[in-house]
C-alpha cells in the first residue's frame, strides 16, 4: 500500500497546473486527502462515477493522485487512490518566460519585490525538494508577528535587523562551503474580514 509522501507538493509543470487548478479536479484533490475509491469520491461530491473517473484519470496521468490499494469484490477490483501529498502549491515555473523574477523589479521596497521573492523561493525550494528527496534538505524558516508602535519603531527595527543579518553572514559565510538563500520580509498581517451581522 502506497500514500501520500509529502505535505507540500510543488507543481512546476504547466499541464499539471492546468489539471490541479480546475475547480472539479481540485477538489477531488482534496477528497483524496485519504485513500478513496472512485464511487466514495462520487457520492462525497454529488457527480456521477463515470465524470469523477475521468477527473481521476487525468490526475494521476500527471502524477497528482496514486493508487492507495486494491480491493477484491467477488469479481470486481476496486481501487483506492490517493493524492501525492495533502496540499498543493503551483511554481512559477509553471508560467515560464512570464513567471515573477525578482530582478526586474524597479522597486525593491514594493509588494510585487516581495511576491517576486516569495514566488523564486517556492520555486527554487521545490526543485532542491524534488532532486533531494534521498537525503533531508536543509533549511530554516521563521515566522512570527510583531507590532509596530509607529513607522519610526519600525524603521528602526529593520535597521538594527539587517545589522544583525550583516554581521551574521560576515560571521558564517565561508566561500568554499555550499551558498544559501536567505529571504526577510516583513509584511502587514492581512485583517480577518468582519463577520456580517444579522
Amino acid at each position: 500500500m502506497r500514500g501520500m509522501t509529502h505535505d507540500v507538493e510543488v507543481i512546476d509543470s504547466p499541464a499539471a497546473a492546468t489539471v490541479a487548478l480546475h475547480p472539479i479536479r481540485a477538489r477531488l484533490l482534496a477528497e483524496l486527502a485519504a485513500p478513496a475509491s472512485a464511487a466514495t469520491v462520487a457520492q462525497r461530491v454529488g457527480l456521477t462515477r463515470q465524470k469523477v473517473n475521468y477527473h481521476l484519470r487525468l490526475l494521476e496521468s500527471h502524477g497528482l493522485v496514486e493508487e492507495a490499494e486494491t480491493r477484491r469484490h467477488g469479481g470486481l477490483t476496486e481501487r483506492l487512490l490517493v493524492a501525492t501529498a495533502s496540499s498543493f502549491v503551483v511554481s512559477p515555473a509553471a508560467l515560464g518566460a512570464s513567471a515573477c523574477d525578482p530582478s526586474r523589479a524597479r522597486d525593491r521596497l514594493s509588494a510585487s519585490y516581495l511576491v517576486a521573492l516569495a514566488a523564486r523561493l517556492v520555486g527554487e525550494v521545490g526543485a532542491l525538494a524534488r532532486d533531494e528527496e534521498a537525503a533531508r534538505l536543509s533549511t530554516l524558516a521563521i515566522d512570527t508577528e510583531i507590532a509596530f508602535a509607529s513607522p519610526a519603531e519600525r524603521a528602526a527595527f529593520a535597521d538594527d535587523l539587517a545589522s544583525a543579518v550583516t554581521q551574521l553572514a560576515a560571521k558564517y559565510h565561508d566561500p568554499g562551503g555550499r551558498p544559501h538563500r536567505l529571504v526577510v520580509a516583513a509584511h502587514p498581517v492581512p485583517q480577518a474580514p468582519e463577520k456580517e451581522t444579522p
